[in-house]
C-alpha cells in the first residue's frame, strides 16, 4: 500500500493536505495539517521515508515539523510581519514514533510580542506523547503601522 493510500485511510477529521511545501519536506510527503484555535497543527502517517535505521520516526523530521508547526501559528498571530526567523529551537525525545502511527504536532503560542514569539508544542504518535518543542522566532520584515 502507498503511503498516499494509507495516509487517506487513517487521516484524522479536519485536516488535508498542508497548503505550505518546501523543498526540506517535499521527500516526507504527504503532510496534513489543520488550523484551530491556537495555531496550525500538522501531521502524518509514519512511512519508512521517515524512519531511521532502527525503525523509528527520525528526530530531526521531529524537529523540523514542530519548527514548522510552530513558527506557521506564530505567523497567525503576528500583524503585519513578513516573515519569522527560527532564533531558538528546544526539542526534548519523550518517547518513539514508528512506522504505521500518526505523528501529530500541536503547537501553542506562548506569547507573540512585537520582535519576538515564543511557542510550544506537544508531538504525539497515535495520541502518546513522543517529544515536546520549545521555539524562540525573530518577526522579521515588519510594515510600519
Amino acid at each position: 500500500m502507498s503511503q498516499t493510500t494509507v495516509a487517506a485511510a487513517t487521516i484524522p477529521e479536519g485536516f488535508s493536505r498542508h497548503y505550505r511545501q518546501s523543498p526540506l519536506t517535499d521527500p516526507w510527503e504527504p503532510l496534513f495539517s489543520r488550523r484551530t484555535e491556537e495555531g496550525v497543527e500538522i501531521g502524518l502517517v509514519a512511512a519508512p521515508a521517515h524512519a531511521n535505521s532502527r525503525g523509528f520516526v527520525h528526530g530531526g523530521l521531529i524537529a523540523a515539523l514542530a519548527d514548522n508547526a510552530m513558527g506557521l501559528s506564530c505567523g497567525l498571530k503576528i500583524d503585519g510581519a513578513a516573515g519569522l526567523v527560527t532564533v531558538n529551537l528546544a526539542i526534548d525525545y519523550l518517547g518513539t514514533a514508528t512506522v504505521g502511527q500518526w505523528l501529530k504536532i500541536t503547537p501553542e503560542v506562548v506569547k507573540a510580542g512585537t520582535n519576538l514569539c515564543f511557542a510550544q508544542a506537544i508531538v504525539t504518535a497515535d495520541g502518546r506523547p513522543c517529544a515536546r518543542a520549545n521555539a524562540t522566532f525573530k518577526v522579521v520584515g515588519r510594515s510600519a503601522a
